[in-house]
């Protein structure tokens, strides 16, 4: 048995398919698994679907049962909160005081939901979603026949606003932007995730701040920046998400909004590396450091962290990858498109099936589009094999995607 410790700070996604690589690449040495929740490692998206609307159990969202969790012999910490780390020592100092050696450290610490700094924002009836708790809390206040307020029109505000208007309830968006999700998809699609939200009912309202909340007669009310009174009996709050990476910071390690690693996931400091949401690295596919907060980052980062942190010479430069579930639409997103890119649309978009191709001359460099994941896949074999390609024929419905 080896006598070397591997500490991981972070019980969700990435930690779990750290821990989990860990064991399936034959590391025999102590597996530490510090997670500040009571669950075992899950997964985050159907918590503001599936799991919200009360089609899935909790328990659906889970890396592994219970049995296989046991089976991979980490010594699990649930409830625990690291308070520091002390990388000349190699210690990670618990909140109870204890502290705990390693040889490597794999800091998945993931991030926090924005809060809003108006009056009113700790009123009871006001949530934010990132855990299995929040999903619970939520999900009992989603009642047909009730008001919803989501603050914020990105991706986690409008799941929330698709699932609590297919429960019968009265919904409202407010985003203080001037399209929906501006910050992560081109107005093409803002306005196409507009049509979508309005034709089932969900009301809009775009360059809209939230003021204050208060309590009204009949629930709450929201003032807008413009004066304007909104009555509700529940908010959602879905205004991006914070990375938790003061632990690395206090540390000494470099941070940019998140722990900066390099593609082997490693930190400034070789013994520490960083996966998930907290992460930072330079991607050749954006161009720039980015931090990806995304089901398949969080999976793919977590298993090249524990890779190198058995000295396997691993280079983690996906490209990214996003989908979005609202309403009987399913989103997806390969790449990162830009404004300088070329737009090619292939189908209808005033359809809820078509595909939009961002080409840099002639090599597609991003694709997107709702219900198209089978053009999709073959858009994402374009741009990893960064084949030439004739934007005439990815326009044409005839000529087969396969084929190019």
């Amino acid at each position: 048995m080896s006598t070397e410790t591997i500490v991981i700070v972070g019980g969700g996604q990435a930690g779990g398919w750290a821990a989990q690589t860990l064991r399936a690449e034959g590391y025999k040495g102590r597996v530490v698994l510090i997670g500040d929740e009571p669950h075992r490692p899950y997964e985050r998206p159907p918590l503001s679907k599936a799991i919200l609307s009360g089609d899935a159990h909790a328990d659906t969202a889970y890396l592994q049962k219970p049995e296989a969790f046991d089976a991979l012999g980490v010594d699990w910490r649930p409830n625990a909160t690291a308070a520091a780390i002390d990388p000349t020592a190699k210690q990670v100092r618990l909140a109870n005081g204890e502290s705990v050696g390693y040889d490597k450290l794999i800091l998945c610490t993931g991030g926090r939901a924005r809060r809003l700094t108006i009056p009113g924002a700790d009123l009871p009836g006001v949530h934010t979603l990132r855990n299995l708790q929040d999903a619970a809390s939520l999900g009992a206040e989603l009642v047909a026949g009730r008001r919803l307020l989501v603050i914020g029109g990105g991706w986690i505000g409008l799941e929330v606003a698709a699932t609590a208007r297919k429960k019968g309830m009265e919904v409202t968006v407010v985003e203080a932007m001037s399209r929906l999700c501006e910050r992560t998809v081109p107005p093409g699609i803002s306005s196409y995730l507009q049509r979508l939200h309005t034709s089932h009912g969900v009301r809009i309202e775009l360059g809209a701040g939230v003021e204050r909340l208060a309590v009204s007669a009949n629930g709450l009310s929201a003032t807008l920046s413009d004066g304007r009174e909104i009555g509700c009996d529940t908010v959602l709050v879905g205004v991006g998400l914070i990375a938790n990476d003061e632990l690395a910071r206090e540390a000494g390690l470099a941070c940019d909004g998140g722990v900066c690693v390099d593609t082997q996931c490693r930190s400034s400091n070789p013994d520490i590396l960083a996966a998930g949401d907290v992460a930072v690295w330079h991607s050749e596919w954006a161009g720039r450091r980015i931090r990806l907060e995304s089901w398949q980052n969080a999976q793919e980062q977590g298993i090249a962290a524990a890779r190198s942190a058995l000295g396997t010479d691993v280079t983690h430069q996906p490209l990214p990858w996003f989908w979005s579930d609202q309403f009987d639409v399913n989103l997806q997103i390969y790449g990162m498109p830009a404004l300088q890119h070329q737009v090619v649309v292939r189908g209808d978009p005033d359809s809820n099936a078509f595909v939009m191709f961002f080409l840099d001359g002639d090599h597609v460099m991003a694709a997107l589009g709702p219900n198209s994941a089978r053009d999709l896949r073959f858009a994402r074999r374009l741009i990893e094999r960064r084949t030439p390609v004739d934007p005439g024929q990815l326009a044409d419905l005839q000529a087969a995607l396969a084929k190019l």
